[in-house]
């Protein structure tokens, strides 16, 4: 048989390489990609039928709204398939810059004029002609920043001064930044994000309960720190909400607007609390329109999308070897899950209104973008799982130390099939003669 060449040699094992890269992923990284590409889908139907009214009254037609979602989309799906192809480690070593971006831009926002306040919460920024909120890019560098801290300290996460050294200063800090924007929403989200980062990390309960309680009194005091929020809350608890005109006006006629909806709903395009009747029909409130339009239907196939993604993270966080991956795909799946219930909860009048979007539904370029792209590095983290090790080409060289290794154990295996002989019966080897002429 003719060896291989090395052109050969070198043009097979590219073969091999290209064809490994366009293999099959595995059923969770599907289940993912898959449900949220139709959220994704969904939401921008959602965003161009509850948004037409309010772009066209603010002058920029019947698509303004629409056009800029889709632009958003547009961006964000394809980088997240390209994340997605990334190597954990890549994460590892760059995830913290997410972080301190989002610190930075939040600081900016805080103490620059670049800083907006819309609702009385100062959390957005106005940027080459878009509103960008910070506080998204601080969720996401805090689900990496979190996970690379849990897998270094994970011999010691028993002991309170290794757990609380880098979390307290950090992710402590950058929730105090969003809160003195006053955006208790985001607020209570990230809270959430960053005990669920404990709880798949392996933190005893004990440990967690404390913090739980102190953080569920700090949100108590924020909630009654502001007169619009005391307002909320107040009109909320009471026994009847009445005000349609006041701090009453948005509950209701979401509730309004779910009740007109029926089963089936009134058909998609046909609402009417879009007409200035509900204000965030578009974002906040989107679940109402929903509901009008699509009906008690609509609204469970969306509840059902939502629990078929939890199941999708749950999978990828139960097929991880690593604590990185763990604690990466569950704090991204308590933050869209926790974001979604509050969400929905507030528009069927469970809990206070709160300015928290829908995630993947809702219209909001920063909010689409970031998810999008937490999402990607948790299909990048379902691509590793139970890829099996590329082999070595099989004309490789073996290495030095495989050399080494290899010479140790011939050297101290017994010769196979031959038998000791005595000293004294061995044949001396003979010494050639030199003939002189």
């Amino acid at each position: 048989m003719r060896p291989e060449t090395p052109l050969a040699s070198g043009v097979r094992t590219a073969r091999i390489s290209v064809g490994r890269a366009f293999e099959s992923e595995s059923s969770n990284y599907y289940l993912l990609l898959g449900t949220t590409l139709f959220l994704v889908i969904f939401g921008l139907v959602m965003v161009l039928s509850s948004s037409s009214v309010d772009s066209y009254t603010a002058q920029q037609g019947f698509f303004g709204i629409f056009w800029r979602q889709g632009l958003f989309a547009l961006i964000g799906i394809p980088l997240m398939l390209v994340i997605s192809r990334l190597p954990i480690a890549f994460w590892k070593r760059w995830g913290w810059v997410a972080l301190a971006l989002g610190v930075v831009l939040q600081l900016l926002v805080l103490y620059t004029p670049l800083g907006i306040e819309v609702g009385g919460n100062l959390n957005w920024m106005y940027v080459a002609g878009f509103n960008i909120q910070p506080s998204e890019i601080i969720k996401l560098g805090l689900v990496i920043w979190l996970g690379v801290i849990m897998a270094k300290k994970q011999r010691y996460l028993h002991l309170w001064g290794h757990l609380a050294i880098p979390i307290l200063p950090v992710a402590g800090g950058a929730v105090l930044l969003v809160m003195l924007g006053g955006d208790l929403g985001t607020v209570m989200i990230m809270a959430a994000l960053i005990f669920g980062a404990l709880f798949f990390a392996g933190v005893r309960l004990r440990m967690i309960l404390l913090p739980l309680i102190i953080g569920a009194s700090a949100i108590v005091v924020i909630a009654f720190s502001s007169a619009s929020r005391t307002a909320r809350i107040g009109s909320f608890l009471g026994s009847q909400c009445t005000d349609t005109s006041g701090e009453c006006w948005q509950t209701q006629h979401g509730m309004f607007a779910l009740a007109a909806g029926g089963i089936f709903g009134v058909g998609l395009g046909n609402s009417k609390a879009k007409w200035s009747w509900l204000p965030a029909a578009d974002n906040d409130f989107i679940f109402a329109i929903i509901g009008e339009e699509l009906g008690l239907i609509g609204a469970l196939v969306v509840i059902g999308l939502f629990v078929a993604l939890a199941i999708a993270f749950l999978r990828i966080v139960r097929a991880s070897a690593d604590l990185f991956s763990k604690v990466v795909a569950g704090s991204v799946m308590v933050w869209i899950m926790s974001q979604a219930f509050v969400n929905i909860a507030v528009v069927i009048g469970v809990i206070p209104v709160l300015g928290v979007p829908l995630p993947l539904i809702s219209s909001g370029g920063s909010a689409l973008l970031t998810t999008l792209i937490a999402i990607g590095v948790v299909l990048s983290i379902a691509r590793s799982q139970g890829r099996p090790a590329v082999d070595a080409p099989a004309n490789a060289a073996p290495s030095a130390a495989a050399r080494r290794a290899a010479a140790g154990r011939a050297a101290a295996a017994p010769a196979a099939g031959r038998t000791a002989v005595p000293r004294t019966q061995r044949t001396p080897t003979p010494t050639p003669r030199r003939t002189v002429r």
